[in-house]
């Protein structure tokens, strides 16, 4: 081997040229693999690994813990606690970040742990610039839990409150950062599962990020899981209606649910109404209606109307296959349906309109005075 370092096929036949000389009768053949570095671990290898830590203690604005200093409480839910810390280690000028814990309250529900754990897996491998980022100080933690960057801004449902009737212009480019963050989960076989207005942060320049990767499914690591069906991870009003059926979700299923948060923009409405939670067999879905976006009160063109019935179809398969195809879609009309619902000549070019009339009113005149 040491000989044959350079070329590993000539170290092979080597060893099987002394095999033969030293006798051996078998029919031999030999493989030689360098290894030159490991993956990362998988998500089970680290949960195994990180799960063994306890609980951080309760966290107040000056408490310590792993070299970060609390500076203030930012968020406290159900699920999860975020607070607003400093990196002692890294100088006063860094900028500020969030340590999320799990709530006291799961902290007894293994798969409440288990899937607090998977979202700082998954942050690690996502990179996007329209999702939240892991902040790693490269120290060993004491305790769980999760640090990512600090985004200076307001979510989207505060946005939209602040903002009841926003252009159109602004509506398709959150769209399109939100399709740019929803494809980097399902380029590595993820589905956010819980896009909604809340979990979305637009930061003082305008920069749109997906938050709150605790919904997220895993390809791989969630068929691993003893389970009984697919887990109701979402926000009702915002969930495909697949996932309503006891069936999985796909990347449509995300497309789905930012579907629903363009026609929200656009109309201050849920395009079902409540009533997709509600309808839990297909009968009850082939009744659900889609309500038009259009109404008398906003300047809407009638085909992004069309785009988003078709983002928004009950059946999974009729829907845009892409986030992409779907923000692709708010700015170009498809040519098809412009040819089936051109509008009359008096609606598009009044003035032409007019000018068409009068010219055959003329003509008609110049006829009637030559039959006189």
């Amino acid at each position: 081997m040491a000989a044959n370092a350079g070329d590993l096929d000539v170290a092979a036949r080597a060893i099987v040229s002394e095999a033969y000389e030293r006798g051996s009768a078998d029919n031999l053949t030999v493989q030689i693999v360098r290894v030159d570095e490991l993956p990362d671990a998988e998500a089970r290898e680290v949960q195994q690994l990180v799960a063994e830590l306890p609980f951080p203690p309760p966290l107040a604005p000056r408490s310590e813990i792993d070299g970060y200093r609390v500076l203030r409480e930012l968020h406290v839910s159900a699920r999860s606690q975020l607070f607003l810390v400093e990196d002692l280690h890294a100088g006063g000028s860094a900028a500020p970040l969030v340590l999320k814990t799990l709530s006291t309250e799961l902290r007894a529900d293994p798969a409440q742990v288990d899937r607090f754990l998977m979202e700082d897996w998954i942050a690690q491998r996502i990179d996007s610039a329209h999702v939240v980022r892991r902040r790693d100080s490269g120290r060993r933690k004491t305790c769980l839990y999760n640090v990512t960057e600090y985004l200076d801004g307001r979510t989207l449902a505060q946005w939209m409150i602040d903002n009841p009737r926003p252009d159109l212009a602004t509506v398709r480019d959150i769209a399109e950062q939100l399709a740019r963050g929803l494809t980097a989960f399902h380029r590595l076989e993820m589905l956010h599962q819980d896009l909604r207005p809340a979990n979305v942060m637009i930061d003082r320049s305008g920069t749109v990020k997906i938050i709150d990767l605790g919904s997220t499914r895993v390809a791989g690591v969630a068929e691993g899981r003893a389970s009984d069906g697919p887990e109701m991870l979402g926000t009702a009003q915002y969930m495909a209606p697949e996932y309503f059926l006891g069936e999985y979700g796909t990347p449509r299923s995300d497309l789905f649910s930012l579907g629903v948060i363009v026609y929200q923009m656009l109309s201050g409405r849920l395009p079902y109404g409540a009533e997709v939670s509600r309808a839990r067999t297909r009968a009850a879905q082939s009744r659900l209606i889609y309500r038009s976006v259009l109404d008398d009160q906003r300047d809407i063109p009638r085909w992004i109307d069309e785009v988003l019935r078709k983002a928004l179809h009950v059946d999974p398969a009729r829907r845009y296959a892409e986030p992409a195809e779907f923000a692709h879609g708010l700015r170009h009309p498809d040519a098809a349906w412009l040819g089936r619902h051109r509008q009359p000549l008096l609606e598009r070019n009044p003035v032409r309109f007019w000018q068409v009339v009068c010219a055959l009113l003329l003509i008609a005149l110049l006829i009637a005075l030559a039959h006189l």
